[in-house]
C-alpha cells in the first residue's frame, strides 16, 4: 500500500521557514492541504520567508495552502486559525507542533522576557494548539500530532548551559508523552528530533559554534516526519523518534544527500548522548 498524505490536511505551526516549511513542502508533494500557521506575515530582512511566500511554494509543489497569521501564544489567535482551517478544508488530520523559540544562555544571562517567550511558544503553544485541534483530530481517519521535541534526557549537562531552553523543549516532549497515553488508540502523538544540527536560521543562535557545512538540511526531518505521519495512528504512538533512525527503518541507506556538505563531519544536536 502506498503511504501518502494525499487528501490530508496538516496544521503546521512555524511553517513559514526552516523545518516547518520543509515538512509542509514534503506533504504538498503528495497533494496534501497545508495550514501555514505562523507569525511572519511581512518580509523580514534577517529571516527569509512569510506565510504568503510559503503558501505560494506549497501550491507550486502540488498542495493546497491556507496562510493564517497565528501567534501560538494567544488562545484566540489559535482558535481563529483552527476555525479558518476547518472552514477551508473541512477538517484537520494532522498537527505538527514545530514553532519554537530558542535562547541558549545560562540563568544569569536569560532575561525574563526570553524565559517567558520560550515557555509561551514551546510549552504553552504546543499544549494550546494540541487542545484546539483535538476535536478535529478525534474525527479524522488517521490522526497524528507530531512535536518537534527531543527525547527527555535528565542528564545534568543538558541543563547546565541553558536551563530555561531545556525546560521549555522538554515541556514539548512531556506533552507528547502524556497525550500519547491519554489518547492511546485514538490519536497518535509522537516527538521527532534531528540527530545533527539542521541548517536553518536558528543555527545563528548557536553563536558560530556550528558551521553550516557541519549540518544536515531540513529535508531529512521532513522525510522522517512524512514516514511517521503515514504510519497507522493506532499502533504508532508514544515514540521519541530520531530522524535518521526513522529513515533507516524505511530502508533509506544514503544519508549523504541530506548533508549541507557531504563528507564533512556532522555536529550532533542538543540532548542526544
Amino acid at each position: 500500500m502506498e503511504r501518502t498524505l494525499k487528501g490530508k490536511t496538516l496544521f503546521i505551526t512555524g511553517a513559514s521557514r526552516g523545518i516547518g516549511a520543509a515538512i509542509a513542502l514534503r506533504a504538498a508533494a503528495d497533494g496534501a492541504s497545508i495550514v501555514i500557521a505562523a507569525k511572519s506575515a511581512q518580509p523580514n530582512p534577517k529571516l527569509p520567508g512569510t506565510i504568503h511566500t510559503m503558501a505560494a511554494e506549497v501550491e507550486k509543489a502540488g498542495g493546497r495552502a491556507l496562510a493564517v497569521q497565528t501567534d501560538v501564544r494567544e488562545e484566540e489567535s489559535v482558535q481563529a486559525a483552527v476555525a479558518q482551517a476547518v472552514e477551508r478544508f473541512g477538517g484537520i488530520d494532522i498537527l505538527v507542533n514545530n514553532a519554537s523559540a530558542i535562547w541558549l544562555a545560562g540563568t544569569a544571562d536569560t532575561p525574563m522576557k526570553r524565559f517567558d517567550l520560550m515557555m509561551s511558544v514551546n510549552l504553552r503553544g504546543t499544549f494550546l494548539c494540541s487542545q484546539a485541534v483535538l476535536p478535529q483530530l478525534l474525527q479524522a481517519a488517521n490522526p497524528h500530532i507530531l512535536n518537534l521535541a527531543p527525547p527527555p534526557n535528565l542528564a545534568a549537562k543538558w541543563f547546565a548551559r541553558h536551563t530555561a531552553y531545556t525546560i521549555s523543549k522538554y515541556g514539548m516532549s512531556l506533552c507528547a508523552l502524556g497525550m500519547a497515553a491519554e489518547f492511546s488508540g485514538r490519536v497518535a502523538v509522537n516527538a521527532l528530533w534531528p540527530r545533527t544540527v539542521i541548517a536553518t536560521a536558528a543555527i545563528a543562535m548557536l553563536g558560530g559554534r556550528v558551521a553550516a557545512e557541519q549540518c544536515r538540511t531540513p529535508e531529512i526531518v521532513a522525510d522522517a516526519a512524512h514516514a511517521i505521519l503515514t504510519r497507522d495512528a493506532k499502533t504508532c504512538s508514544g515514540h521519541f523518534f530520531i530522524d535518521d533512525e526513522v529513515l533507516r527503518e524505511e530502508g533509506v541507506t544514503d544519508l549523504d544527500k541530506y548533508a549541507v556538505r557531504p563528507g564533512s563531519p556532522l555536529a550532533p544536536d542538543l540532548f542526544l548522548d
